[in-house]
Order: C-alpha cells, then sequence, then structure tokens
C-alpha cells in the first residue's frame, strides 16, 4: 500500500511535518487517513487522560494527493521520518509506500469531528507562540534533572490543560502543538473554534485540537 504525492515538495513537507511532531514525542505516532486524493494526517501530542481522552492534544494536516486511495493506518513517527528522508531526485508525483509497522496509539481512537464547528475567536500569532513558549519554560523549570516519568507526566498534563491568561483565552496545549508543529505564520492570526468536548486552533498550515 502506498500514497502519491504530487511531488517531491509535498513528500518533504510530510517528513517536516513528521520530524516536527517527532521532536514533541521522540516515541510518537501519524495517523494517516486517506479518501480520495486527500490524506489527512494526525499526530499525537498529549495523550489524554482516561477512556475519554480527556486533555489529550492532537495536530492535523491535510495534504492532496496524486491518486486516490482510501486507507487508515497508523504508523511509528520514525518510520515516516526514515521513509521520507531520501525523497525521489526526480520531478512529477512521488510514491510513500507505507511501512510495515503500525501501531495503536489510544489518542488515535478518537475521532475530532469534521463539521459543525463554531468559531470562537481570533488569536494573534505572537500571542500563542508567547503562551507555547512560557509552558515549555514552566515545565523545563519545574522537572529538574532525575525527576521521574509519573511526575514529569503529570506536570505536562498540568501545564498543558491550563486555560491561558490572555484574552481570548484559550489551552495552553493548543498552543504548544500549533506552535511546535510549526502551524503558526508570522502577522497571520489563528482561529480558535469549538465543537462539544473538542476545540481547535486553525491556520492556513494546519490544526490543533485538543479534547
Amino acid at each position: 500500500m502506498s500514497l502519491v504525492f504530487p511531488d517531491r515538495e509535498s513528500l518533504t513537507d510530510l517528513g517536516s511535518y513528521a520530524a516536527r511532531a517527532k521532536v514533541l514525542d521522540d516515541e510518537g505516532a501519524m495517523r494517516l487517513q486517506a479518501s480520495g486524493t486527500t490524506v489527512a494526517a494526525y499526530v499525537g501530542i498529549l495523550a489524554g487522560r482516561g477512556l475519554m481522552g480527556e486533555g489529550a492534544v492532537l495536530g492535523l494536516r491535510v495534504m492532496a494527493l496524486a491518486e486516490p486511495v482510501d486507507l487508515d493506518v497508523t504508523l511509528p513517527l520514525a518510520a515516516v521520518t526514515d521513509r521520507t528522508a531520501r525523497p525521489s531526485p526526480h520531478s512529477g508525483p512521488v510514491e510513500f509506500v507505507l511501512p510495515p509497522v503500525t501501531v495503536n496509539p489510544v489518542w488515535a481512537a478518537l475521532a475530532p469531528p469534521r463539521s459543525g464547528w463554531e468559531p470562537v475567536a481570533e488569536v494573534a500569532a505572537d500571542v500563542v507562540n508567547s503562551v507555547a513558549r512560557e509552558g515549555i519554560s514552566e515545565v523545563a523549570l519545574g522537572a529538574p534533572e532525575g525527576s521521574g516519568a509519573a511526575a514529569v507526566a503529570t506536570l505536562r498534563q498540568r501545564v498543558w490543560t491550563t486555560m491561558s491568561r490572555t484574552d481570548p483565552a484559550l489551552p495552553a496545549g493548543l498552543a504548544l502543538a500549533a506552535y511546535g508543529l510549526g502551524f503558526v505564520v508570522e502577522g497571520e492570526p489563528l482561529r480558535l473554534y469549538a465543537h462539544g468536548r473538542w476545540t481547535r486552533l486553525s491556520s492556513s498550515v494546519g490544526h490543533a485540537l485538543m479534547r
């Protein structure tokens, strides 16, 4: 099974997206849901808690394909970055052969809504960056060398589920995802949406979703 992208730049873009996600979670995964000539690429930023995945944060990019296909597969980020590290030197459509190894992270069972989102507010790009950097510093200072994995996980969950002190306020985890995945475009405000338990922060590059 494979995905055929329109050109090598598109495949390189997928690899860059996976590499950014890997910085946020070295053992992370990417869920590829393709239907027709589009593929939705989800990555997990925070796993969330309990059966309902409360506090889960995902990243999403939707990309065009050169050939229609239907599939739903979740791959280790390391496998994606490995397969995209050496794109074809030729112009024209490029094939991405799916790695044989799949994974099943808890967040992949979550299904963010595809429609029915209600606009909430616009958030300036520099505000999103500031919230993300503040959270990153708080986690770094609160988890000194030698901190146990459970303590770090608890700290991260607390920091990234906190609402920012900005106007409008937004969950810090959404800022982390948008900032870390390269969704923040200088001078372009991001749009905040809500749908039931879900919140979404969107730019022209991609979407950060939180349950």
